[in-house]
């Protein structure tokens, strides 16, 4: 338990010295503002006591919002509300409420429907069927939110592995909803917010080039583990009958995401209109609302911690900054980071969108994805044993990495908004 502790406290103070802190009256120690202080120590407590995740992280809150409340003219409501100067926090925390909900139901009318029983009749009998499975989430994410295709594939796992899934392979489909998601601004939050924020859909294209690095990597290397632990189901059960109108709610759903991430930047609106009307032709699993809400209300406390932290800038845009915060991204929410990113501009967006995107997976709860599939599989909340297991996705991280940078090169981009501005200007001349 020490030993875990000091890990988490030299990788937090390791990479401190890249967040310049906003000047005000909270009180630091040794140079550090007391809410990194006690944001480190919840995620200590997060590594430590994987049992009570989500206490620690509400615990962690709370003792963050009396010290803004004590220390500063700090208001909970405008932090989530926004103001004129300020865009709050509800549209994020919002929708992460309704996906984490909403995919959790979607996956369990994935699983009743009977479809993954049959899949073992398409899929290699060896490691390479774990690899191809991986490399469909990989595929789903691109176009689709990877809570999504990270609860689709856990699925999948879950019956032609018969439920015996290491958490190396878990590992592994984190990584690839993730992956699968760094080049495409649907596939993505973050890489959305880019796009929102003028970025062009191109721009990140090439951070495929370091996702297929990795995905060789740890897609390898996951499949075997899981292979020597439970080989996967040579042959379908007989007799099975699929549900195909359960299969129809499935898909119906995850259009209405797709439609309504693309037109209202808001994919929790369309899953929801998805179940509810999926309602009316079979029974909706609630029950799985019970065995996601720990999860959910835990992932909504980390984010809420790390979007209270004083960060206003980062070190100037360089290869090697991006590559830093991709290791941040996996203690810290990846969102903030970005906006900060598109604030100061200068960088490479396709080296940015892996890192930010990707780097989570390094850690269980480094991203939604994670979070989501750890509600399926409550093992994988031991934070010590997914490093231990799933000690390939970060190697793959770096080789993805490395191959970008010497195959694509570092290309940063002038700051978009100030490009918008200048282009305006010159068509206004006109």
């Amino acid at each position: 338990m020490k030993l875990r502790a000091i890990l988490l406290i030299f990788f937090f103070l390791f990479f401190s010295p890249l967040i310049s802190a906003a000047d005000g009256s909270m009180p630091a120690v040794a140079g550090i503002r007391i809410e990194f202080i006690v944001f480190a120590l919840t995620l200590i407590g997060v590594a430590i006591f994987h049992h009570k995740t989500m206490y620690v992280a509400l615990t962690g809150l709370a003792v963050i919002l009396i010290l803004k409340y004590i220390f500063t003219d700090f208001s909970l409501l405008q932090h989530i509300v926004g103001t004129h100067e300020h865009e709050g926090e509800w549209r994020i925390l919002l929708n992460l409420l309704g996906l984490l909900f909403g995919f959790a139901i979607l996956a369990e009318h994935f699983r009743e429907s009977k479809f993954p029983d049959i899949l073992p009749k398409f899929l290699p009998d060896d490691w390479k069927g774990g690899f191809v499975l991986l490399f469909f989430i990989f595929i789903l994410s691109s176009f689709l939110d990877n809570i999504a295709a990270a609860m689709i594939g856990g699925t999948i796992a879950f019956v032609v592995y018969k439920g015996r899934v290491h958490i190396s392979f878990l590992a592994a489909i984190i990584a690839a909803s993730n992956a699968g998601g760094a080049g495409s601004v649907v596939g993505d939050t973050t890489t959305t917010l880019m796009w929102i924020d003028g970025v062009s859909p191109f721009d990140v294209l090439h951070a495929f080039v370091a996702a297929f690095g990795a995905f060789i990597i740890f897609g390898i290397i996951g499949s075997i583990h899981q292979q020597k632990y439970q080989p996967i189901i040579k042959d379908p059960a007989t007799g099975i009958k699929v549900d195909w109108g359960k299969i129809l709610i499935v898909f119906f759903i995850l259009v209405c995401a797709i439609t309504t991430n693309y037109t209202l930047d808001f994919p929790a609106f369309g899953v929801w209109i998805g179940i509810l009307i999926g309602t009316f032709f079979r029974k909706t699993p609630w029950h799985e609302l019970k065995k996601a809400w720990m999860g959910t209300v835990f992932l909504m406390s980390l984010v809420t911690i790390a979007s209270l932290m004083p960060v206003d800038e980062l070190p100037p845009a360089s290869q090697w900054t991006v590559f830093s915060l991709g290791f941040i991204s996996a203690v810290f929410d990846n969102i903030p980071l970005t906006k900060i990113c598109l604030q100061q501009g200068g960088y490479d967006w396709g080296v940015l969108a892996y890192a930010v995107g990707f780097g989570g997976s390094m850690i269980w709860f480094g991203s939604s994805a994670g979070v989501a599939l750890s509600n399926l599989y409550p093992e994988a909340k031991n934070t010590v044993k997914y490093i231990r297991s799933g000690w390939h996705v970060i190697i793959a991280y770096v080789v993805g990495f490395l191959v970008m940078i010497y195959t694509v090169g570092w290309h940063p981009h002038a700051p978009h908004k100030e490009k918008h501005k200048t282009e305006a200007v010159i068509v206004e001349k006109e």
